[in-house]
Formats: C-alpha cells, structure tokens, sequence
C-alpha cells in the first residue's frame, strides 16, 4: 500500500490563510460586483436587492457548513469530486464533477472576455479592428480575441508557477479592490450627485417584495461562486484544515457586503442619471459624472483586480479538481502529473486554458448562454457535497461519525441547494435558465455521457480502496470504519 501513498504526489503546503481567504472572497466578487449593480437596481430595487444578496450570502453558509466539515476530515484536492466519492462513488462523482468543471471553465473563459469589454468600454474604437463575424448579433474582433487569449496565457503561467505565487498574487488583488471601493464610496458621500433619492424605488412594485428579493437570492449560487474554491486547495493548506469553514464564512461576508456596498454606491449617485449614457453601464456612468475620469480610473483598477482574481482563482480550483480526478483514474491519469520543479498540476492547468480559449472566438452572446448554464454545475457540486455530509455524520451517539450539527446543518445545506437547483431549472422561476442555455446545458450533459461511456470499461475496474486512497488519502476500510458505529 505503501507506494500508493507515494503516487498521490507531492503538492506544496504553502497556501496560508490569508492567501486561501483571498481565493475565496476574489472569485466571489470577480467583476460582477461592478458591472451588475444598474441591473440589480432596476429589476429588484435598491432595499430588495441589499436584503435579496445578503440572504443569498447567509444560505451559502448554510451549505458551506458541510464543505468545513468535510474539509476537516479529507483535507484532499477535489473538493466536490472527493466529497461525492465519499458519499456516492464513482460514476455519481464523475457526474457531479463534469458539469462542476465546466461551471469553473466558463467562469475563467468569461473573465477574460470582460477585460476585452472593460477596455471597449474605457478606449471605445480601439478593438474595433479586424472584425472577423457575427454571432448572435455580437461582431467579433480579432483584436478581442487576442487581448483576451493573452491575459489567459499569462495567468496559465502563473498557475503553473505555484500556488504561493498564485494565493499572494490574489492576496494582493484582494487589497487593491478594498482599497479602491472604499475610497469610491466615502468620496460618494460628498458627491454633489450624492442623494437618498437615488435609492427609489426601495423595490420592483410590480413584482413586491417577496418576488423582488427572491429574485436576488435566486442569483446566489452564480454571486457567491467561489467560496468553494478554498476546500479544492485543502491539499496545499498550510495551516489545520478546521479554519476551513472560518475563512469561507469571512470571504462570504466579505463578499455580501461588497455588493451592499456597490448598490448603494450606484443608487446613491443615479438620481440624476436620466441624462447620463447609463444604458450600457449604470455604476461607470454614475462614477464618470461624480468624480470624471479619475473615478473611471479607480473603478477601472477594481474592475481590473477583480477580472485577475476570477482568472486566478478559478483556473486554480478547476486545475486540482482535474488533478484529483487524473490522479484517482476517474480521468486520464495525464491529468494527474505534477511540474517537476514547481510541484503544480500544469497538464490540466493547460488543457483547461487550452479550451478556454476557444471561448474569446464564440462571441459575448453565445458565451454567456453557456456562462449562464454554470450555476447549475456549482448548483450540484453543492447539493452532492451536502447529501454526501448527510450521509457520513450522524444523529447516533454510538455512531463513529457522531455529529448532530452537522448532520442538520447538512440536511438544510440539503435543502437549500435543491431549491436553488430548481430556480434554476424550472422555466418561468426568477432565475430559469433562457432557451439557448438549457441547450447548451443539454448538450454538456450528452458529451459528458458519452465521455462516461468511453471511460466505463476503465472505471468499472479500479480497485475501490485503490480510488479511496487517492481521492480521500484513507483506505476503504478506514472510510467504513468511520461511518460504522461504534464497536
């Protein structure tokens, strides 16, 4: 068994907490934060929207419970793929982790992207060269293209550097954002466009209350996407693997008021918007008639930071979540070879880039139905992970897994997550996915199933305690013994 142990491979320990909080909190907010308050505001309303976002963030909690939990035990790469191994097997955690991946893909790929529009919208007329289509009434430059093909590339070698380079990268992005939102929004206070007035409406009085700020819960799992980043690093921890569930509550927290703070920010400085170019982006408008082009220029550097940490952080997260499923057989074992110098994924780290970089050709439109479609990858990663908490903990006092907490928090993590799982997918819900997305979520689901169906002969095969020693680092019996009561 011994050489099992060592074919694990070797991750470096050196992602402290500070570095794996900023993981979290940077793929939470990404570049959403800044461009979608105008949004928000308009379907939901200011308060609607504040309160909507803020339970979003305390539900993230509840599921983000059973991932602490987990953590604490299997401190693994994985995340997700380990946890629904524990508590399904394989072919369910081959399912589970297929759309998770393409969730964390279409993230990076709609990153970089953003910073082509970001510098559209900052430079207008320069990308405009070279236009090679249209696709879904979206003209695609070769100049976007390429400013985004280069930013992936960068951040590949970054990612392939270690996760030390990568975590202080993030760290230091994390600060620059702070930083630049709070200067933005004191400075806002004594704006002469600054006005309570701009708050109206408190909500969306065709749709209510209630439907208002369910609307914005319903975003949740795409708002919050990232916390879950931090358990796919737990292999690379420097630090005991229970602060896990503490340093997802702070980046969640972090996260929320973020978004608090940038809706009231763009509410505030709106009231006298009806004269701005507001329709393409409502906070750049507010900001550029409050404060011209010097607050345009600290937007922009959040907006920039804020791109950089969705980059950073996903194509880590998607990278040892490859590894793990290479490492264990799931997947092609290539994906699970590690730098020899740099101790990293760099296989997967370069076949996620490389399909990543098809999406800058497809077109913002097409891209974000795809990008749309995501959430219901995260979406079941976060059911899967509670069920299999469920699972493993117990309300029995003679049970090894003893853990009432636990065991209900999973349960309501449960719950929560199914709900979400159905906003998504039931049409006519505040968050339904449009037409095109159901078809490329369709289409995902058929490439994965023949993918299984290429694999299975593989699968079907692999010693079980073989699999739990190199997704769970813990034999098969050890597992059983864990879940077993007590002798």
């Amino acid at each position: 068994m011994e050489d099992i142990k060592i074919n694990r491979g070797d991750l470096k320990h050196n992602l402290s907490e500070k570095f794996v909080w900023a993981i979290a909190y940077g793929s939470c907010i990404g570049w959403g934060a800044f461009i979608l308050p105008g949004d928000w505001l308009s379907k939901s309303g200011s308060i609607s929207s504040m309160i909507g976002i803020t339970i979003g963030a305390l539900l993230m909690i509840l599921i983000a419970v059973s991932y602490g939990a987990l953590v604490e035990r299997f401190p693994v790469s994985g995340g997700a793929f380990a946890f629904s191994f524990l508590g399904f097997g394989r072919y369910v955690s081959f399912f589970s982790s297929w759309f998770l991946t393409f969730g964390y893909i279409c993230v990076v790929a709609l990153n970089a992207t953003a910073f082509s529009l970001l510098v559209k919208f900052l430079i207008p007329g320069v990308l405009k060269i070279g236009k090679l289509y249209t696709i879904a009434g979206w003209d695609v430059y070769i100049t976007e293209i390429l400013i985004a093909s280069v930013l992936l590339i960068v951040f590949m070698f970054i990612t392939i550097k270690g996760a030390s380079v990568s975590g202080s990268l993030q760290y230091y992005f994390c600060i620059a954002i702070i930083i630049t939102i709070l200067l933005l929004f004191f400075s806002s206070l004594f704006s002469h466009s600054f006005s309570f007035e701009g708050l109206k409406p408190l909500t969306n009085e065709s749709q209510g209350w209630f439907g208002s700020i369910i609307m914005m819960v319903a975003v949740a799992p795409w708002a919050y996407i990232g916390f879950d980043n931090i358990p796919q690093t737990a292999e690379e921890f420097n630090f005991p693997p229970n602060k896990t569930f503490k340093l997802i509550v702070y980046s969640l927290l972090a996260a929320a008021l973020t978004y608090v703070i940038m809706l009231l920010f763009t509410g505030w400085l709106s009231s006298n918007s009806d004269h701005l170019n507001a329709d393409l982006w409502l906070t750049g408008a507010v900001t550029q008639n409050a404060f011209g082009n010097i607050g345009l220029a600290l937007l922009a550097i959040a907006i920039i930071m804020g791109i950089f940490t969705g980059l950073n952080g996903f194509l880590m997260s998607s990278s040892r979540l490859l590894f793990s499923m290479g490492r264990s057989g799931i997947m092609p074992k290539i994906f699970g070879k590690l730098h020899s110098k740099y101790k990293t994924p760099y296989v997967a780290i370069i076949f996620l880039v490389t399909i990543t970089l098809i999406a800058p050709w497809l077109g913002r439109t097409a891209l974000n139905w795809i990008v749309d479609m995501s959430s219901t990858g995260v979406s079941i990663a976060y059911f899967i992970t509670c069920l299999s908490a469920m699972k493993l903990f117990s309300y029995k006092k003679s049970s090894n897994s003893y853990a009432p907490v636990y065991k209900t928090f999973a349960i309501l993590g449960s719950f929560v997550s199914f709900v979400f799982l159905l906003l998504l997918l039931i049409p006519g819900s505040p968050a339904s996915l449009s037409m095109p997305s159901y078809i490329a979520l369709g289409a995902w689901a058929i490439i994965g199933l023949i993918f299984f169906v290429v694999r299975y002969p593989k699968l079907k095969y692999i010693d079980g305690d073989y699999l739990s020693r190199m997704i769970l680092n813990r034999s098969e019996e050890e597992i059983n013994a864990m879940i077993n009561d007590k002798k």
